[in-house]
């Protein structure tokens, strides 16, 4: 399963691999996380819950916006 949320906060390069490093972390069985800073959007490859990611997100400070349109 792939999934597209919008996650707010995000400036930098450093910002982009703080939340890719927490969503890792928070659910090992995710296959792939790509971060695109200019949509302010993170994809999500693997089967992993909605909540998770949104927790791993709140956990590293960024704003989790829900899943992008």
């Amino acid at each position: 399963m792939t999934a597209t949320y919008t996650v707010t906060g995000m400036t930098c390069g450093g910002c982009a691999r703080s939340v890719e490093t927490a969503i890792r972390q928070a659910a090992p069985s995710v296959e792939s996380v790509s971060v695109d800073l200019d949509k302010n959007t993170v994809t999500v490859t693997g089967a992993v819950e909605d909540s998770v990611i949104a927790g791993a997100v709140d956990d590293a400070g960024f704003d989790f916006g829900g899943r992008a349109a």
